[in-house]
């Protein structure tokens, strides 16, 4: 895991999500609700109900070959 990264675009998800959801459903609701490939160089942020805890969905991709 990059402590730092260089995302040229973050995105703030307006509602909530339920914190069990694995990496797998962040990617989904990316994809479905978001109309974003979750695969991009871009994070996504999701917060739950209370808005008391964050998770972060980003998919870097290597620079170099």
């Amino acid at each position: 895991m990059k402590m730092f990264i260089d995302a040229p675009a973050i995105y703030l998800y307006p509602g909530y999500v339920y914190f069990r959801k694995s990496i797998n459903g962040l990617a989904l609701i990316v994809e479905q609700e978001g109309r974003y490939f979750p695969f991009s160089d871009v994070l996504f942020v999701f917060f739950n109900r209370n808005r008391d805890k964050v998770k972060a969905h980003y998919w870097g991709m290597s620079k170099t070959p």
